[in-house]
């Protein structure tokens, strides 16, 4: 069920927010269309005219609300295999024939279709993709191009690639290849800054920064040509005019051809796959905790990708990086995805020779780290967690995708799990008999009120989507249980889908419990794991580590309860407004009063999806207060909350209390509140205490002070200064 949707008021009050966060958005997007584009052969402004169509289409006619759109990364071995064997002219061709297939799934309500493919599979495919991204623009970023038959090949060359790279005589080459490792290291280590000042600026746009200053170094101050190889420099760019008067002529003409359907089927599978992944991840980071139309996405992203193809642009996808950093800056509505559409535009217009300044193993470097992220090894270690199993459907899917092809690799990635599930439950007759069946029966109970939801037989990726239809129809503020005791399987997809239902009903003030799986084991213990009639144990022993030793010393040294439990459940964070954006995995390391009214734990949670998604680690103190107070945030005043003020995040000002005001950034929806509220007493705490962020959500407080976890000096200063703010404030 989706809420009202806002006011025109509303909607205008949140557009410097939403001005903010596209500008934001486009300074990751300019660099990584021109990077999607060159790695997929394809001129580089291709890549931009994808995000800019992408961007206004998409953001008048999409169904979802946070996502941006533009190129997606999933897509350049296809594009690159399209382009390779057609040509370019013929490739637009089919890019516009991909569109309309989307636009016809969209119309025949295919939006489930992502559904229908077991997750490990997905994650094989997309590992698959990674590889091939990174196989062939490793080389590159070294100043090292070579011609290979398949991705294998290209990998097997890195080792051969970097020996050469060490033996360069050629300066240019060298120079080319050090900017190329330089851009890696910042794509590498820049997200572990925990800076609030430098994120601002998110890392490939530090790389054009930093390329185009090296450019004018050496043209202004050195008085010396760039010394980075000519073949190793962006071309190919032209400026607003040439694009508007020089619009590529399609070659339809390879329509009646086999290998133009099998690339149209393959674009058209992986960006519709793409999109409804990503759709479904933002969905989760949305604050506002609505949920998209994904068919009338498809739509609109058919419609863009028409319109991109003809315009000389790639295919046009749902792209979960940019959609999470849309998030993270506070785009609330579709038109941050027009801003950063507008926003490209004005850097085509305005700093179009500029981007001739870019070495090519710069943006090589970005796509480098994109296809780890993608193919990272704690994906393997994480599918190794949930059973061995499902190593078995992840390899193959990649393999066979590298070797053969992405269709062929995806539909193998199906197969595969088919004959692991016949496997594990010796023989096909209880798929064969109950996949036909109508095996989920819901109903709402009339004493509690609760949505009671019965599957029976099986559940797998096969038949997910009865149970999920079920679940779409049910507000997310509800109760709901659903009892699996008459259900003989539960597989891997269905247990992490479930996951995710139980993270969104609980963002939502809802309740979502699973039960009847007491009988039902595993080969592991994780909770994605799949779930079967046949108990095979596996006992997990842990340790205290040091610093779990220390908390236990200190909790005991001041009569406080410690727990090193893993909890999941944490609900009494869920309205904090620093949490809305973020998905809390789960606290330990817990140190609380006896009455559980202060709480100091160490937290793990994420921000942002899939190849997005950074974990935080942190320690904070929960303080349960017994008397109401408004709600607001308070941190240290600097020069980003300058910047906030500019986009619409009005700073609250305590009259008399100028030092306060100064020093401190205040934030919160009942100012009158908030004033009476900040007496002298309260200010002056404040004043004389190190800076925290303390969050109040009227009921309760949070605070911490680095995204990081803490010290035992520093939580012994953290939980001090609870306590003796709840006394002020008591």
């Amino acid at each position: 069920m989706r809420p009202k949707k806002n006011s025109f008021l509303a909607f205008i009050k949140t557009i410097p927010k939403n001005i903010f966060s596209g500008f934001v958005v486009s300074l990751i997007a300019l660099p990584l269309g021109l990077g999607l584009a060159m790695a997929s052969d394809a001129p580089p402004i291709a890549g931009i005219i994808a995000a800019i169509v992408g961007g206004i289409v998409v953001s008048f006619l999409g169904g979802s609300y946070v996502t941006i759109s533009g190129p997606g990364n999933g897509l350049v071995g296809v594009l690159l295999v399209a382009i390779t064997t057609l040509g370019i002219e013929s490739a637009y061709a089919a890019i516009i024939f991909s569109g309309i297939l989307m636009l016809i799934l969209g119309f025949l309500r295919l939006g489930k279709l992502a559904d229908f493919f077991p997750s490990s599979a997905i994650q094989g495919m997309l590992a698959a993709i990674g590889l091939i991204i990174l196989g062939k623009q490793f080389h590159i970023m070294l100043a090292h191009k070579i011609t290979k038959a398949d991705t294998i090949d290209y990998l097997l060359e890195i080792p051969y690639t970097i020996n050469d790279v060490i033996h360069y005589s050629n300066t240019g080459l060298i120079y080319a290849a050090i900017i190329g490792v330089l851009s890696l290291c910042i794509m590498l280590f820049y997200p572990k800054i925990r800076n609030k000042y430098l994120q601002l600026i998110p890392a490939p746009m530090w790389i054009v920064i930093l390329s185009i200053g090296f450019s004018y170094y050496f043209e202004l101050i050195a008085h010396q040509p760039n010394p980075i190889d000519p073949n190793y420099m962006i071309s190919g760019i032209p400026d607003i005019n040439t694009i508007i008067s020089e619009i590529p002529i399609i070659d339809f003409s390879k329509t009646g051809t086999l290998t133009f359907w099998t690339s149209v089927i393959a674009l058209t599978l992986i960006a519709s796959i793409e999109s409804l992944l990503s759709i479904k991840a933002v969905d989760k980071l949305d604050p506002e905790k609505r949920r998209s139309n994904v068919n009338k996405d498809l739509k609109a992203l058919g419609l863009a990708t028409v319109g991109s193809g003809f315009l000389g642009g790639l295919n046009v996808v749902t792209v979960i990086a940019r959609s999470s950093v849309n998030v993270n800056n506070g785009g609330s509505n579709r038109s941050s995805n027009f801003f950063h559409a507008l926003f490209l535009v004005v850097f085509i217009v305005v700093f179009s020779p500029e981007l001739k300044r870019i070495p090519l193993p710069a943006l090589m470097a970005i796509l480098v780290f994109t296809g780890y992220k993608l193919a990272s090894p704690e994906t393997i270690k994480k599918i190794f967690h949930i059973g061995k199993e499902q190593l078995i459907i992840f390899f193959t899917t990649l393999f066979i995708t590298l070797k053969i092809g992405l269709i062929t690799g995806i539909v193998s990635g199906v197969f595969v799990t088919l004959i692991i599930h016949i496997i594990l439950n010796k023989g096909i007759s209880l798929f064969a008999r109950n996949v036909l069946k109508p095996n989920v029966l819901m109903f709402k109970e009339n004493d509690g009120g609760n949505y009671y939801i019965s599957v029976k037989h099986f559940c797998s990726f096969l038949n997910f989507y009865r149970l999920k239809e079920k679940l779409e129809a049910i507000p997310e503020n509800q109760d709901v249980i659903v009892d699996f005791s008459l259900c003989q399987f539960v597989d891997h997809t269905v247990m992490e889908s479930l996951n995710n239902y139980q993270e969104l009903f609980k963002k939502r003030d809802g309740h979502f419990e699973v039960v009847g799986l007491d009988m039902h084991d595993t080969e592991s213990e994780h909770p994605y794991a799949t779930r079967r009639l046949l108990p095979i144990p596996n006992l997990i022993k842990s340790s205290l580590t040091k610093r779990q030793t220390t908390i236990e010393d200190f909790a005991n040294n001041y009569n406080l309860n410690y727990s090193l439990v893993k909890l999941r459940e944490t609900h009494f964070l869920n309205h904090f407004i620093f949490f809305r954006t973020k998905k809390i995995n789960h606290i330990y390391n817990q140190l609380s009063s006896k009455q559980h009214a202060i709480k100091l734990f160490d937290i793990e949670f994420s921000e942002g999806e899939f190849i997005a998604k950074e974990v935080v680690r942190s320690t904070m103190l929960y303080i349960e207060l017994n008397k109401s107070i408004p709600e607001f945030t308070l941190d240290k005043e600097g020069l980003l909350q300058k910047v906030y003020g500019f986009a619409g995040f009005k700073d609250i000002i305590i009259k008399n209390q100028t030092d306060f005001s100064n020093r401190f950034y205040l934030l919160g929806e009942n100012e009158t509140a908030i004033t009476a509220f900040f007496n002298d007493s309260l200010t002056h705490f404040f004043e004389s205490n190190p800076y925290y962020h303390v969050e109040s959500n009227g009921k309760a407080l949070l605070i911490f002070s680095k995204e990081r976890l803490a010290s035992i000096k520093e939580i012994k200063t953290l939980f001090d200064f609870g306590k003796r703010l709840k006394g002020v404030i008591s």
